[in-house]
């Protein structure tokens, strides 16, 4: 290559560079502040529920929320890997799995203070924004979908929780008429929990007032950012003629809390954390890089907290825009070498099990609709085409036996 052709590619490689920023996503820390080791494994932590705490070690338990080592562990991890990132999301959950009794506004309050000022000595700079990275055509808007929550009572006959959706209704047409794009992050996410069929986590007049609200405003919103549920998921927002328009990336939680909800089978992850890589121009989610600590080895030996997937490498697929994460989610649909990877990735490398017939379903469909209508469809549709996938080898023999009779 000649020394201009070499200055030019150096040029090119600068600006792309130029181009690209970063962001840590951090969510569902639930610190427990009673977690010690104890000769008793039913009473290392108040998390557990008086499940016995087996494996405990100094970096936690999966039937525990996070001890402090972990929450240390995490944040300082993420100082290593990424030290100066543009900015930091941090969707909760920050206390513990324990009933409302027995934590009290002294003991979340002082949980959410510490959990501040950890990230805070390490990052000093994070922070809050409504303008993001603080230039024009760029926006924030953080949600409270608590109030959406189906096992919160209070706002139940409530048409619109805060006005909250009104408000985001025009934070978002104004956002459409200032050109800007926006980034939405929340806890409690719409649609349904993938590990558990028909679960959903938001009232049903709210999903729907939420899918409506992507519908209306896809064309400002470059991203979704949630957490809620512990684990590596996503969820796709399509049009009326089923054109991809919104993404919404559910990422792993740092707690290994094993999930109590009634029907799960292997509740518990890895701790997690994820940087997202985006187009500064356009807010285009560029690619998404998740790291983690394997418990198990953590508590045996050391801390160790390494690249667990990039999405571009594992999905082969050129971004994490709409259409490329609609590829992942066909890929996962119809070839089960990438519904496997995926199935490993949501657990956060805990549960290794293979992915089957039901699973496929779940997952799929989970992913696909986020409306309550849809999802129950797509529960009957890939329900079917599994029977009949699965009924395909015993047919191609039954085939076979008889030409072969003939």
């Amino acid at each position: 290559m000649s020394t201009v052709g070499l200055l030019l590619s150096c040029l090119f490689l600068k600006e792309a560079l130029a181009l690209s920023g970063n962001f840590w996503h951090i969510t569902d820390l639930h610190w427990d502040p009673t977690y010690e080791l104890s000769n008793n494994p039913e009473v290392v932590c108040a998390s557990s529920g008086s499940r016995p705490a087996v494996g405990a070690g100094q970096f936690g338990d999966y039937v525990c929320d996070s001890p402090w080592h972990l929450i240390n562990s995490s944040v300082y991890a993420m100082k290593n890997i990424l030290p100066d990132p543009d900015f930091i999301v941090w969707t909760g959950d920050d206390t513990p799995h324990v009933p409302n009794e027995d934590l009290g506004e002294e003991a979340v309050l002082n949980i959410i203070h510490n959990l501040t000022n950890i990230i805070q000595e390490v990052f000093p700079s994070g922070f809050y924004t409504e303008k993001l990275l603080n230039q024009p055509g760029f926006r924030m808007l953080v949600l409270n979908t608590n109030l959406y929550y189906d096992q919160n009572m209070l706002t139940q006959n409530t048409a619109d929780p805060a006005g909250q959706f009104s408000w985001a209704d025009q934070v978002l047409t104004e956002a459409a008429n200032n050109k800007e794009k926006v980034y939405i992050i929340g806890h409690v996410p719409p649609g349904f929990f993938e590990k558990k069929r028909s679960k959903p986590w938001f009232t049903p007049k709210f999903n729907k007032q939420y899918v409506d609200l992507i519908d209306r405003h896809h064309s400002v919103i470059a991203g979704q950012f949630f957490g809620h549920h512990h684990t590596d998921s996503f969820r796709m927002f399509y049009n009326t003629r089923g054109s991809p328009i919104s993404t919404m990336f559910l990422s792993p939680g740092v707690t290994p809390w094993e999930t109590t909800l009634p029907g799960v089978v292997n509740g518990a992850n890895n701790p997690g954390i994820r940087v997202f890589e985006y187009d500064t121009q356009t807010l285009l989610v560029k690619d998404v890089v998740t790291y983690y600590l394997n418990l198990t080895h953590a508590n045996a030996a050391t801390g160790r907290w390494e690249k667990e997937y990039r999405l571009t490498e594992s999905f082969r697929v050129p971004d994490a825009s709409p259409a490329s994460m609609h590829q992942v989610l066909e890929r996962m649909a119809n070839n089960h070498c990438y519904l496997q990877k995926y199935y490993e990735f949501n657990s956060v490398n805990y549960d290794m099990t293979d992915c089957d017939s039901d699973c496929r379903v779940d997952h799929v469909c989970a992913a696909r609709e986020v409306d309550f209508d849809r999802y129950e469809d797509c529960l009957v549709k890939e329900g079917a085409a599994s029977i009949y996938g699965g009924l395909l080898p015993i047919l191609s023999v039954a085939v076979s036996l008889i030409l072969t009779k003939q």
